[in-house]
């Protein structure tokens, strides 16, 4: 109830409480009782207009003077006359974003099935067999892994889903491009052993040896995911800084320190990755795959740097969706270039899955 200046105090304005506030105490039906009452007795009795002042009196005691706020978790409906409980916001399983998202990510698992398989049944060709099987198996495995751990982004956040999201996606990259590092020294330990007093070079990147250096900076990173959910875990969080009406559950990463040396350590990975693979670029041609492992870090560290700002200024649920599409489209890129080229000589051109193609001795050369 709002009075009005330079009016008597009688007169008064009704106007709704503003947003996040509320008020209950109207007394219209006592009020509209009173009248008709009043009305009849003007009528009757030709009464003046005190009778009308004490009608306007009598409804400026019924009537609310004040409104009274919302709890935090609660907001004003459309009419102002109490409280609803706020909607809540986060990355759904039901809504378009979700659902393109989730998509996109089981067909990426299912696309890693199916390489596979394909690299399963044709293992012992020469082309599956010269790119170092046992390690292409553990990123296909990886990246399966990386696919599918993107839907733990997805759906209402709870605390075992915030502690699990950053470690799995972290672990599973980590033996994803810790494969790819040993694979490209690798391909330049065997070309520095095709030279004059070099064979002694290979002893030092056996199977065990390779196994062993993968397992090692995979237990690298699980040390730091370990640190982290022991001193400061991510938790959900009710977030209400965004939207008034809306309360946004995301969650809240915990030590920023922790979140930072995990991808610092995939960064400092890809890039070794790839500046091995680009010194080793311009091998022979039986030497190759050193151009397609250059390509795929290239793809994975640029969607890397553009995922970083577009992270920090991305509000609420899209925060979520933008690391799960950094973590599809880096992995989609690394499955694409590393296992397309292959795929495409097993599946459409088998006749170049042989030793000689491979070695370059199937065509005469100018």
């Amino acid at each position: 109830m709002a009075r009005k200046k330079g009016e008597p105090v009688c007169c008064f304005d009704c106007i709704p409480c503003s947003e996040g506030m509320v008020s209950n105490e109207t007394g219209l039906f006592a009020i509209h009782i009173f009248m008709q009452f009043a009305s009849i007795l003007h009528i009757l009795t030709n009464a003046t207009t005190n009778h009308l002042n004490t009608f306007n009196n009598y409804s400026c005691l019924l009537d609310s003077t004040e409104c009274t706020s919302c709890l935090e978790d609660f907001w004003s409906n459309s009419k102002h006359d109490h409280c609803e409980p706020k909607s809540m916001e986060f990355l759904s399983y039901t809504e378009p974003l979700g659902i393109s998202l989730t998509t996109a990510s089981l067909f990426g698992a299912l696309l890693c099935t199916i390489v596979l398989g394909i690299f399963t049944y044709h293992r012992t060709t020469p082309v599956v067999r010269a790119n170092n099987s046992e390690l292409s198996f553990l990123i296909l495995l990886s990246l399966k892994l990386c696919f599918l751990c993107s839907l733990l982004f997805i759906g209402h956040p709870r605390l075992s889903t915030c502690q699990l999201r950053h470690a799995a996606f972290g672990i599973s990259f980590v033996l994803c491009v810790s494969c790819i590092l040993v694979k490209t020294m690798v391909v330049l330990a065997v070309f520095k052993a095709s030279k004059p007093g070099g064979g002694g070079i290979l002893k030092w990147f056996g199977v065990m040896q390779q196994r062993g250096t993968v397992l090692f900076l995979t237990l690298i990173q699980a040390a730091i995911c370990t640190t982290w959910l022991v001193s400061s875990s991510p938790t959900p969080r009710k977030n209400t800084q965004y939207h008034n009406d809306k309360i946004i559950v995301e969650c809240e990463v915990g030590s920023k320190i922790g979140f930072g040396l995990l991808l610092s350590y995939i960064g400092l990975l890809a890039i070794l990755s790839f500046l091995l693979a680009f010194l080793a670029r311009n091998l022979p041609d039986n030497f190759n795959e050193a151009k397609f492992i250059t390509f795929s870090m290239l793809v994975f560290c640029a969607v890397w740097i553009a995922f970083i700002p577009a992270y920090i200024n991305s509000p609420g649920k899209y925060a979520d969706a933008v690391e799960v599409f950094a973590i599809l489209a880096s992995s989609f890129g690394l499955l694409l270039a590393l296992f397309g080229p292959k795929c495409y000589i097993i599946i459409l051109k088998p006749e170049k899955n042989t030793k000689q193609a491979l070695m370059g001795r199937g065509t005469p050369r100018s």
